[in-house]
């Protein structure tokens, strides 16, 4: 999709990722320490169980991640993911053929392997400035690609996060490595700011209050507001008290015009997105 374009539809891999409608990407974490659901899925056959629950709930998209991005977490290396993703991607894409399977990694030595079991998304928090061998392997595979926003690394992104203007940054990262992509021949790209990756409260919401800025790139919008911090520590909970901020934050992301709601509870965000698609209808009638 380039700007300007009148599609709603982003074909990627053997899929097609359509977006009339705004789109939940459900998360599925195969991590011990992830910030909220660490070690719930990542033993046996438990990844398939969530996989089935999601989609019975509405899920458009399966996130597939087995390298934790908390703050503080350390890197992967590409040896240790791929020995965690390899079985429940091939098992996802047998079990659920239909489904949308997206893989959260930030090495670009995943991108082929994923494209070959059948993947049809790679969700990079790194947003291909870690290397310049993502983009060039991306470019490479008919998928979508979501590029993310991030000031350092997760070890060390929380260190005092400063920008003398967060939306003028961020807009500026993305047009950089939109233009790469381009040069590149590859358009098939998904913006996430990047909430909560080095990047103080304020940053957050001011983000989320100009989102709209990042739709007038001529890409779809995901936000991951799910659970995180700027909701918890605002309100001075915990990610396990944290749904009724995240629906609330949802709701005003899609008023920006979001397009992918990147979620940890897919039940809420469909009713979330029912109710909005209804509120926008009654606004658009003459």
């Amino acid at each position: 999709m380039t700007k300007g374009s009148q599609s709603q539809e982003m074909f990627c891999g053997d899929g097609v990722l359509n977006l009339d409608i705004p789109q939940i990407m459900g998360i599925l974490n195969l991590t011990e320490d992830s910030f909220y659901d660490g070690g719930q899925f990542n033993k046996g056959e438990s990844f398939l169980h969530r996989a089935a629950k999601m989609i019975e709930q509405g899920v458009n998209i399966i996130d597939v991640g087995a390298a934790s991005t908390r703050p503080g977490a350390p890197l992967i290396s590409e040896k240790d993911e791929w020995d965690i993703l390899q079985y429940p991607l091939l098992e996802l894409k047998k079990n659920f053929p239909h489904i949308l399977l997206s893989v959260d990694t930030y090495n670009a030595a995943q991108v082929k392997k994923c494209a070959d079991l059948g993947a049809n998304i790679i969700n990079d928090i790194s947003g291909g400035s870690w290397g310049e061998e993502m983009f060039q392997e991306v470019a490479q595979q008919n998928m979508a690609y979501v590029m993310m926003h991030i000031q350092g690394k997760p070890e060390n992104m929380q260190d005092n996060p400063t920008y003398d203007s967060v939306v003028e940054e961020v807009v500026g990262y993305f047009q950089m490595r939109i233009m790469k992509l381009h040069h590149l021949g590859f358009n098939k790209i998904i913006l996430d700011p990047g909430f909560g990756f080095g990047k103080k409260m304020g940053h957050n919401y001011r983000l989320l209050a100009k989102l709209d800025i990042l739709e007038r790139l001529g890409f779809p919008v995901l936000v991951g507001l799910s659970r995180k911090s700027m909701i918890f520590r605002a309100l001075n909970t915990s990610p396990e008290d944290a749904l009724n901020g995240t629906t609330v934050l949802h709701t005003l992301a899609l008023q920006n015009g979001a397009k992918i709601l990147r979620v940890h509870d897919v039940k809420e965000a469909f009713e979330t997105i029912q109710l909005f698609s209804l509120y926008k209808e009654t606004l658009e009638d003459k």
